[in-house]
């Protein structure tokens, strides 16, 4: 067995991710451990021991070159070496390489949040030198919101993800399919039947994959007594540590009823009393920072076409009101039949950030309900989400590039 002292963030699949063991080996070695607990910070843990094998690190060998050469996680592969820079492999060093299976850079087989998506962007910017990551904007308790940019089209396309807490599965799907894009385009191979090095010719897109992350980090970890906003949030979630249902962002706001678009309709239709776990618009539109930053970034681009990744319900929402442009039904179509959701004319919703999207540019803007199930969708669905979303999200691209 090898110890393992838990540290702040760490979540039983997390641990589990780390050190490629099962989780239910990772609970069978640790009988006062649950999926179901939170994780004390400091407890010491018994982690199985894999099969491993020593390598000896070649000219040119990076971290992930490594990885994928054995199918072991990035993240595995460094955990196993901690005295070995990762950022530069020295010819000569040897490397112990634990047993695995997985050799993507994002990895969705655990909560994935802040700490993922950061580690993720930095490790495909490295692997992909084409890409382009910006800060367009700070959560209220100052983490960066990224943006992550493919393409070199004149076309602007805009996907973001994980605006709801609890819908936090959408993020590491965003990102998934940025990898696999990015992929695709330097190895002249298609992705879904699609040549993405054509595509991205003709369409430049802007991934904005976790809008969210102080909320997200509340629904994955639940509330810690050092938490800075520890009180406001206890009172706002019924004095509940538990956070699995909060959808809002760390000052109760949710973030979805913030764009400016008949809000104060939409303000009347929530009725909601004050900040809570989800529901409340705020005190008036974009008074929220992950907000502003979202509505600041496409004022700037002037997007031809959005999609936003929510969940759940296997449904796509495509017009506002009558604002929305003559093709946006045919494109939610396209987008149904590839991905085998439903397209639905939605009334009674105001204040989204497709309903802005819409009301002020009059260009295709789309709601993606992604799965089917209750909030936050199980790790284990990831596999199907993706082969859901990834078609859907490459006929948007299409779409966007055939507009006239």
């Amino acid at each position: 067995m090898l110890p393992y002292v838990v540290q702040p963030g760490d979540t039983l699949l997390r641990i589990a991710r780390r050190f490629e063991v099962n989780a239910a080996s990772l609970t069978a070695a640790n009988p006062r451990i649950s999926s179901e607990l939170q994780l004390m910070p400091g407890l010491l843990l018994s982690i199985p021991l894999q099969t491993v094998a020593v390598y000896c690190v070649q000219p040119g060998d990076t971290v992930i070159r490594v990885a994928g050469a054995f199918s072991v996680s990035i993240q595995a592969l460094v955990a196993a070496n901690p005295g070995v820079d990762p950022r530069q492999l020295v010819p000569g060093q040897l490397l112990t390489v634990p047993a695995g299976g997985y050799h993507r850079i994002v990895d969705a087989r655990a909560e994935y949040g802040h700490r993922e998506l950061t580690a993720d962007m930095d490790a495909l910017q490295r692997e992909y030198p084409f890409l382009t990551k910006t800060v367009i904007g700070h959560s209220v308790m100052g983490k960066p919101i990224y943006s992550l940019r493919l393409g070199e089209g004149a076309r602007k396309v805009h996907f973001n993800a994980a605006m709801h807490a609890n819908e936090w599965i959408t993020a590491p799907l965003l990102m998934t399919f940025a990898e696999d894009a990015a992929q695709a385009c330097s190895l002249g191979e298609k992705l879904c039947g699609t040549d993405m090095r054509t595509l991205l010719k003709e369409v430049s897109v802007w991934f904005v994959p976790l809008v969210n992350p102080d909320g997200v980090e509340l629904a994955q970890e639940g509330l810690r007594r050092d938490h800075p906003h520890y009180q406001a949030l206890l009172q706002m979630n019924r004095q509940s540590s538990r956070f699995v249902k909060w959808k809002a962002n760390v000052r109760g706001v949710d973030l979805n009823d913030q764009f400016p678009a008949f809000w104060e309709e939409e303000v009347e239709r929530r009725a909601a009393t004050g900040p809570g776990p989800r529901d409340y618009p705020g005190e008036a539109p974009l008074t929220e920072p992950e907000a502003l930053a979202l509505a600041e970034l496409t004022q700037r681009e002037q997007f031809d076409l959005v999609v936003a990744l929510h969940t759940q319900g296997q449904e796509i929402y495509w017009n506002y009101r009558g604002y929305e442009p003559p093709e946006s039904e045919r494109i939610a179509y396209k987008l149904a039949k590839v991905s085998g959701y439903k397209p639905i004319k939605l009334r009674g919703s105001d204040a989204g950030y497709k309903d802005w999207f819409i009301h002020d540019y009059r260009k295709p803007g789309f709601t993606v309900e992604v799965g089917n199930g209750c909030n936050p969708l199980p790790v284990e669905s990831f596999p199907d989400l993706y082969d859901e979303v990834c078609p859907l999200l490459i006929a948007a691209m299409e779409s966007a590039a055939n507009r006239k």
